[in-house]
Protein backbone atom coordinates (compact mmCIF):
# COMPACT_ATOMS: atom_id res chain seq x y z
CA UNK A 1 0.00 0.00 0.00
CA UNK A 2 1.49 3.31 -1.42
CA UNK A 3 1.73 6.21 1.93
CA UNK A 4 -0.41 9.08 0.97
CA UNK A 5 0.16 12.59 1.13
CA UNK A 6 3.75 12.33 0.69
CA UNK A 7 6.18 15.62 -0.64
CA UNK A 8 9.46 14.93 0.81
CA UNK A 9 11.29 11.74 0.98
CA UNK A 10 14.06 11.75 3.80
CA UNK A 11 16.84 9.19 3.66
CA UNK A 12 19.37 8.67 5.92
CA UNK A 13 23.13 8.05 4.06
CA UNK A 14 25.34 5.34 5.76
CA UNK A 15 24.28 1.52 5.67
CA UNK A 16 21.11 2.82 3.53
CA UNK A 17 22.62 4.60 0.32
CA UNK A 18 26.01 3.95 0.92
CA UNK A 19 27.43 0.93 1.52
CA UNK A 20 29.38 1.68 4.47
CA UNK A 21 30.67 -1.61 5.25
CA UNK A 22 32.36 -2.27 1.90
CA UNK A 23 33.41 1.19 1.76
CA UNK A 24 35.31 0.97 5.11
CA UNK A 25 36.91 -2.67 4.32
CA UNK A 26 38.36 -1.00 1.23
CA UNK A 27 39.66 2.15 3.41
CA UNK A 28 40.88 -0.24 5.70
CA UNK A 29 42.71 -2.17 2.82
CA UNK A 30 44.47 1.15 1.72
CA UNK A 31 45.33 2.42 5.22
CA UNK A 32 47.13 -0.56 6.59
CA UNK A 33 49.09 -0.64 2.83
CA UNK A 34 50.48 2.91 3.51
CA UNK A 35 51.26 2.63 7.32
CA UNK A 36 52.92 -1.13 7.02
CA UNK A 37 50.22 -2.36 9.37
CA UNK A 38 50.58 -6.32 8.97
CA UNK A 39 47.23 -8.18 9.99
CA UNK A 40 44.51 -10.19 8.51
CA UNK A 41 41.93 -7.61 7.49
CA UNK A 42 39.28 -9.88 7.90
CA UNK A 43 39.93 -10.68 11.80
CA UNK A 44 40.14 -6.85 12.22
CA UNK A 45 37.27 -6.23 10.41
CA UNK A 46 35.34 -9.24 12.06
CA UNK A 47 36.02 -7.24 15.61
CA UNK A 48 36.42 -3.84 14.32
CA UNK A 49 32.35 -3.82 12.64
CA UNK A 50 30.73 -4.65 16.12
CA UNK A 51 32.89 -2.64 17.99
CA UNK A 52 32.58 0.64 16.02
CA UNK A 53 28.75 0.27 15.98
CA UNK A 54 28.88 0.24 20.27
CA UNK A 55 31.11 3.41 20.11
CA UNK A 56 28.83 4.98 17.16
CA UNK A 57 26.04 4.10 20.07
CA UNK A 58 27.91 5.93 22.70
CA UNK A 59 28.50 9.15 20.13
CA UNK A 60 24.74 9.23 19.72
CA UNK A 61 23.66 9.06 23.13
CA UNK A 62 26.32 12.03 23.70
CA UNK A 63 28.58 9.97 25.83
CA UNK A 64 31.87 10.35 23.88
CA UNK A 65 32.84 12.87 21.48
CA UNK A 66 34.27 12.39 17.73
CA UNK A 67 37.87 12.34 19.02
CA UNK A 68 37.50 9.38 21.74
CA UNK A 69 35.00 7.53 19.03
CA UNK A 70 37.33 7.80 16.16
CA UNK A 71 40.46 6.67 18.60
CA UNK A 72 38.76 3.87 20.95
CA UNK A 73 37.09 2.21 18.01
CA UNK A 74 40.70 1.22 16.35
CA UNK A 75 42.32 0.84 19.55
CA UNK A 76 39.78 -1.71 21.17
CA UNK A 77 39.94 -3.42 17.64
CA UNK A 78 43.67 -3.66 17.75
CA UNK A 79 43.38 -4.86 21.40
CA UNK A 80 40.90 -7.61 20.29
CA UNK A 81 43.08 -9.27 17.94
CA UNK A 82 46.08 -8.76 20.00
CA UNK A 83 47.99 -6.51 18.30
CA UNK A 84 50.79 -4.60 19.08
CA UNK A 85 49.81 -0.73 17.96
CA UNK A 86 51.52 2.47 19.76
CA UNK A 87 49.51 5.98 19.95
CA UNK A 88 51.10 7.79 17.45
CA UNK A 89 49.98 5.18 14.80
CA UNK A 90 46.36 4.55 15.72
CA UNK A 91 46.20 8.53 15.39
CA UNK A 92 48.01 8.11 12.04
CA UNK A 93 45.24 5.64 11.16
CA UNK A 94 42.59 7.82 12.44
CA UNK A 95 43.35 10.40 10.47
CA UNK A 96 44.01 8.08 7.26
CA UNK A 97 40.94 6.73 7.62
CA UNK A 98 38.73 9.97 6.98
CA UNK A 99 40.90 10.82 4.34
CA UNK A 100 40.22 7.95 2.12
CA UNK A 101 36.96 6.80 3.01
CA UNK A 102 35.08 9.41 0.51
CA UNK A 103 37.39 7.98 -1.92
CA UNK A 104 35.52 4.35 -1.87
CA UNK A 105 32.03 4.49 -3.22
CA UNK A 106 29.77 1.47 -3.27
CA UNK A 107 26.35 2.35 -3.27
CA UNK A 108 23.65 -0.70 -2.52
CA UNK A 109 21.94 -2.42 -5.41
CA UNK A 110 19.43 0.05 -7.15
CA UNK A 111 20.34 3.31 -5.32
CA UNK A 112 20.79 5.03 -8.71
CA UNK A 113 17.31 3.66 -9.98
CA UNK A 114 15.70 4.66 -6.97
CA UNK A 115 16.87 8.16 -6.66
CA UNK A 116 15.77 8.72 -10.05
CA UNK A 117 12.59 7.52 -9.83
CA UNK A 118 11.99 9.35 -6.91
CA UNK A 119 13.14 12.62 -7.71
CA UNK A 120 10.51 12.88 -10.70
CA UNK A 121 7.77 12.96 -7.79
CA UNK A 122 9.02 14.05 -4.59
CA UNK A 123 11.43 16.09 -2.83
CA UNK A 124 14.61 14.02 -1.27
CA UNK A 125 16.61 15.28 1.48
CA UNK A 126 19.25 13.52 3.64
CA UNK A 127 19.56 13.37 7.81
CA UNK A 128 23.04 11.55 8.88
CA UNK A 129 24.35 11.38 11.90
CA UNK A 130 27.85 11.48 10.40
CA UNK A 131 30.42 13.96 10.41
CA UNK A 132 30.69 17.07 8.45
CA UNK A 133 33.54 17.20 6.54
CA UNK A 134 32.78 13.14 5.58
CA UNK A 135 29.35 12.98 4.19
CA UNK A 136 29.62 15.80 1.58
CA UNK A 137 32.50 13.90 -0.30
CA UNK A 138 30.84 10.47 0.08
CA UNK A 139 27.83 12.10 -1.61
CA UNK A 140 29.84 13.95 -4.27
CA UNK A 141 32.07 11.46 -5.12
CA UNK A 142 29.46 9.02 -5.16
CA UNK A 143 26.92 11.29 -7.71
CA UNK A 144 23.92 11.17 -5.66
CA UNK A 145 24.82 14.92 -4.16
CA UNK A 146 22.40 15.93 -7.04
CA UNK A 147 19.34 14.39 -6.04
CA UNK A 148 19.06 16.42 -2.65
CA UNK A 149 17.24 19.37 -1.83
CA UNK A 150 18.75 19.51 1.44
CA UNK A 151 21.25 18.03 3.39
CA UNK A 152 21.37 17.77 7.56
CA UNK A 153 24.18 16.33 9.27
CA UNK A 154 24.24 16.08 13.28
CA UNK A 155 26.97 18.49 13.69
CA UNK A 156 24.81 21.06 11.79
CA UNK A 157 21.73 20.33 13.64
CA UNK A 158 23.87 20.51 16.73
CA UNK A 159 22.37 16.88 18.10
CA UNK A 160 21.95 13.63 16.71
CA UNK A 161 19.02 11.28 15.87
CA UNK A 162 17.09 10.38 17.17
CA UNK A 163 17.07 13.52 18.95
CA UNK A 164 13.69 15.41 17.46
CA UNK A 165 15.66 18.46 17.07
CA UNK A 166 17.53 17.23 14.46
CA UNK A 167 14.19 16.30 12.85
CA UNK A 168 12.63 19.16 13.10
CA UNK A 169 15.72 21.10 11.82
CA UNK A 170 15.48 18.55 8.68
CA UNK A 171 12.16 19.80 8.63
CA UNK A 172 11.69 23.37 8.68
CA UNK A 173 15.01 22.80 6.26
CA UNK A 174 13.01 21.10 3.91
CA UNK A 175 10.04 23.62 4.20
CA UNK A 176 7.75 21.09 4.43
CA UNK A 177 6.57 18.78 7.74
CA UNK A 178 6.28 15.72 9.26
CA UNK A 179 2.53 14.73 7.73
CA UNK A 180 3.92 14.52 4.44
CA UNK A 181 6.90 13.34 4.75
CA UNK A 182 8.75 9.88 4.99
CA UNK A 183 11.82 8.26 6.78
CA UNK A 184 13.88 5.75 5.44
CA UNK A 185 16.92 4.37 7.45
CA UNK A 186 19.01 1.30 8.46
CA UNK A 187 18.96 2.11 12.75
CA UNK A 188 15.57 1.32 14.05
CA UNK A 189 15.88 3.53 16.79
CA UNK A 190 17.93 6.48 15.08
CA UNK A 191 15.80 6.36 11.81
CA UNK A 192 13.06 4.77 12.47
CA UNK A 193 12.06 5.46 15.96
CA UNK A 194 12.92 9.10 15.67
CA UNK A 195 11.18 10.02 12.77
CA UNK A 196 7.98 7.97 13.83
CA UNK A 197 8.10 9.97 16.64
CA UNK A 198 7.93 12.92 15.16
CA UNK A 199 4.73 11.97 13.40
CA UNK A 200 6.38 10.60 10.20
CA UNK A 201 5.62 7.98 8.18
CA UNK A 202 8.77 5.30 8.19
CA UNK A 203 10.58 2.90 5.66
CA UNK A 204 13.05 0.23 7.65
CA UNK A 205 16.02 -0.65 5.22
CA UNK A 206 17.48 -4.15 6.51
CA UNK A 207 19.65 -5.77 4.13
CA UNK A 208 18.78 -9.13 6.06
CA UNK A 209 15.32 -9.06 6.55
CA UNK A 210 14.68 -9.39 10.10
CA UNK A 211 11.53 -8.41 11.11
CA UNK A 212 11.68 -5.85 14.29
CA UNK A 213 8.24 -4.41 14.38
CA UNK A 214 5.07 -5.63 12.07
CA UNK A 215 3.36 -2.25 11.92
CA UNK A 216 6.53 -1.14 10.42
CA UNK A 217 7.21 -0.74 6.19
CA UNK A 218 10.00 -2.51 6.11
CA UNK A 219 12.42 -3.25 2.56
CA UNK A 220 15.37 -5.39 1.75
CA UNK A 221 16.48 -3.56 -1.50
CA UNK A 222 16.23 -0.02 -2.07
CA UNK A 223 13.81 -0.79 -5.27
CA UNK A 224 10.61 -1.79 -2.97
CA UNK A 225 10.49 1.27 -2.62
CA UNK A 226 8.58 2.02 -5.44
CA UNK A 227 5.62 -0.45 -3.91
CA UNK A 228 5.01 2.64 -1.38
CA UNK A 229 5.99 5.69 -3.41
Amino acid sequence: MKFKNITDVFFDLDHTLWDFDKNSALTFKKIFEINNVNISLDDFLHHYEPINLKYWRLYREDKIGKEDLRYARLNDSFEAIGFNVNIQLIHKLSEDYITYLSSFNHLFENTFEILDYLSLRYNLHIITNGFDEVQFKKMSHSKIDHYFKTITNSEIAGVKKPNPIIFNYALNLANTNASKSVMIGDSYEADILGAKNMGMDVVFFDLNNKTVDNSITQIDNLIQLKNFL
